[in-house]
């Protein structure tokens, strides 16, 4: 009997300890749970985007074919496919043989009209003063003037010829109208040119083609921020914004799109190329600052 109560006064002395444990523990749980939890909410930009295929075009002015005003042989050819060039730069320059010749040919033939118009003028100056001292007929004279009429159209025809010829020669010297680089040419020295033979287009004046769906097109405005993305650079976005919706639809497989052009600044690391696919994302409905949790 005395065991037993022993034995009792044990059992409670190690279980009174352990159940105050528990409730200490079941109240800080209870009172974790009642607390009020901290969360932190950050601001961003909210809105919807319209989304679109597009194509990275030049520029109006930006690309530019190149051409001779005057036919000739190719004499040197001074560029290649892919050179970069500056405005002035020369490109090309044709056998200027023959128009030299022509050219030599109009300034003779301007030299003589001068001095057909120096003895006309000289002629007129003595009838005149034969005319009035009466020593010649009215007739005379007036033949004299017409004489010196003539030599000074013809004197005037001759300079405009040779200004022509001049032109002709320096139409033989090609120079690049715009910065840029050659996109394609269409001779070799030696071949005969007499149309545009090379093309130029300038990768710092590109704009990018959005081809937005007609459900979409009445939610486009001017100045809508634009970020897009192309193949060859699938893991940077470019920024850009919306310059122009043409007012002409364009029509493929029976889906109505409109072209929203989207204009950017020509970034510093990365080289965009005409007729590069782009993936177009304009901001529409959008709002800055807003908090989100």
């Amino acid at each position: 009997m005395k065991k037993l109560t022993w034995s009792l006064v044990v059992v409670g002395a190690v279980a009174t300890p352990l159940l105050l444990l528990g409730r200490v523990a079941v109240t800080r749980g209870q009172a974790s749970q009642d607390a009020p939890q901290v969360v932190r909410g950050a601001r961003r930009d909210a809105g919807s985007v319209v989304k679109a295929t597009g194509v990275v075009k030049p520029m109006i002015g930006a690309e530019v074919k190149v051409g001779s005003r005057a036919s000739g042989v190719v004499e040197r050819l001074y560029v290649r496919v892919g050179d970069t060039v500056g405005k002035g730069q020369r490109l090309a320059e044709l056998d200027v043989r023959e128009l030299v010749a022509r050219r030599d040919q109009a300034a003779a033939a301007l030299a003589s009209a001068r001095a057909s118009l120096r003895y006309a003028e000289s002629d007129l100056a003595r009838k005149r003063e034969l005319s009035a001292a009466r020593l010649i007929s009215a007739s005379e004279l007036d033949l004299a003037e017409r004489a010196f009429a003539v030599a000074e159209q013809q004197c005037s025809e001759a300079e405009a010829n040779l200004a022509y010829a001049r032109a002709q020669v320096g139409y033989a010297r090609i120079h690049a109208p715009i910065d840029g680089v050659v996109a394609a040419v269409a001779t070799q020295e030696g071949e005969t040119v007499a149309a545009s033979f090379a093309a130029l287009v300038d990768l710092a004046r590109l704009e990018v083609w959005a081809y937005v769906d007609e459900t979409d097109i009445g939610r486009i405005r001017i100045g809508q921020p634009a970020r897009f993305t192309v193949d060859t650079y699938p893991d940077h976005e470019f920024e850009g914004r919306v310059t122009a919706v043409y007012p002409q639809a364009e029509i493929r497989d029976n889906v109505v799109n409109y072209v929203t052009v989207v204009r950017f600044d020509p970034p510093r690391e990365r080289t965009l190329r005409p007729e590069m696919t782009a993936t177009v994302k304009i901001a529409v409905d959008g709002r800055q600052n807003v908090r989100a949790q």
